[in-house]
């Protein structure tokens, strides 16, 4: 580590080149600039042709991020149009949107310890013990606000994820086999919570239909606010990144085209007007108006939105990608490989919590007949098959969302073609099959290259 604080780590793993890791993004490595301009387009290029013919590059060297995977996904999507026509009408693709929250969710969680190169088996009981904390907390005889109820139920699963990390870290147990004896004593634990709770009639736990809680799946905001909602949201991004990219030109740090970040602000200025259409047309029965963007929707959105700057703008994103990627490499660079690897365990089981709440709300109750070993397994799914490796060091909120929407819409579609579950459950596995595959292939390519 130099006398700056910055921390530089072999980028090959084995000393050829090395890149800064510090409170800016440069690099100072041996790579020519056609080299560069492969791996990272942004870096060297000058116009928004020269960044799209890097990046079609980087696609040809098996660098295709997330594009067969939005490809695959506008295949799925045809094709359960063309077998259920009211696949792609408004009522249904809001209830996808629902669905798929807790499998966005489950698939961050389980991203964290990916990015390391590790597996939290414990996720989906982790999010049934916060779950039912949270229920227990704001029901009665403890009766507590709502949000503090939320607040407890977080907080006891971080505490899991950090005594689990501790585990892990400071005794090098296998991530493994500690969390999956946290998945056989949780699900004690959610049992024994149920049984404490006098409440608990045959072991549910009914929210109240009017707390927040409930009405985070339930309810929908105004047609009126969810376009407010929208154009503050588009003009805070707009501005965040243009003064971002005058910033880092004032540094004189890279910046992708002026032309690139346009089309970026205008490509999500139209995704989130589609969006906010679809959510607005009536859903009711044509007697009563229904419709409104639920509030799930950018519940689940504000938190990928902070999980992206967390692991794309902070140290401490840079050091996880690091370790992710060659953690000797990391610890011999100054990294506290322990401490960063406890840190995502504690990130993993806290966002399994938020993914415990939605599934809380969106049942109206919390009960012990939650399956973890399902939720644990679709939430593995939905990281992978979005792009996250499982190898470690690559990873994304981006890839839980695609992977998350994926998953639902298998689920949706065939539930709508009359499919049983046991269908579902093999096309689910094809489909992750498809994409290990496919991740496997890629890192073969650029290794061989």
């Amino acid at each position: 580590m130099d006398d700056s604080g910055k921390a530089e780590i072999p980028a090959d793993g084995q000393g050829a080149a090395t890149a800064t890791v510090g409170d800016d993004d440069q690099l100072d490595s041996g790579i020519s600039d056609q080299q560069l301009a492969a791996v990272s387009p942004e870096v060297l290029a000058t116009t928004t042709g020269e960044y799209f013919r890097a990046w079609g590059q980087r696609i040809r060297n098996g660098e295709s991020g997330a594009l067969p995977i939005i490809v695959g996904l506008i295949i799925i999507v045809v094709f359960f149009q063309i077998q259920e026509p009211k696949f792609l009408t408004a009522g249904n693709l809001v209830n996808l949107l629902e669905q798929a929250s807790t499998f966005v969710m489950f698939g961050a969680a389980a991203m964290f310890v990916l990015i390391l190169s590790e597996i939290d088996l414990s996720i989906g009981y982790t999010a049934g013990v916060g779950a039912f904390v949270i229920a227990e907390l704001i029901a009665s005889p403890v009766n507590l606000p709502w949000w503090l109820g939320v607040i407890g139920g977080l907080a006891v699963c971080g505490l899991i994820g950090f005594v689990q990390g501790s585990l892990v870290t400071r005794l090098n147990l296998p991530s493994f086999i500690v969390t999956l004896a946290g998945y056989l004593g949780l699900l004690g634990v959610m049992l024994e919570l149920a049984q404490i709770d006098k409440t608990a009639v045959g072991g549910v736990i009914s929210i109240d239909q009017g707390s927040p809680i409930y009405k985070l799946v339930n309810d929908s905001m105004s047609t009126t606010l969810g376009w407010v909602v929208l154009i503050v949201s588009l003009v805070a991004f707009t501005a965040t990144t243009l003064l971002g990219r005058r910033r880092r030109q004032a540094q004189g740090l890279s910046t992708p085209p002026l032309g690139v970040v346009l089309l970026t602000i205008g490509a999500s200025a139209v995704g989130g007007v589609v969006l906010l259409l679809i959510c607005n047309a009536n859903r009711g029965n044509g007697i009563a108006f229904f419709g409104g963007t639920p509030w799930v929707v950018p519940f689940v959105a504000v938190i990928l939105v902070f999980y992206t700057w967390l692991l794309a703008k902070t140290r401490l994103g840079r050091y996880m990608y690091a370790i992710g990627a060659n953690p000797e490499a990391a610890r011999r660079a100054g990294i506290g490989v322990n401490r960063i690897k406890t840190i995502a365990f504690v990130l993993c089981s806290i966002t399994a919590g938020i993914a415990g709440l939605i599934y809380e709300s969106s049942q109206g109750s919390m009960a012990t007949d939650i399956n973890g070993g399902q939720l644990v397994l679709y939430g593995v799914a939905a990281a992978v098959i979005g792009g996250t490796s499982l190898f470690g060091g690559r990873g994304k909120p981006l890839h839980a969302l695609l992977g998350g929407i994926v998953i639902a819409v298998v689920f949706n579609g065939l539930g709508l073609m009359g499919i049983s579950s046991a269908g579902t459950d093999i096309a689910t596995a094809i489909v992750l099959l498809a994409a290990v595959t496919l991740d496997s292939l890629v890192r073969r390519r650029s290794t061989i290259r």
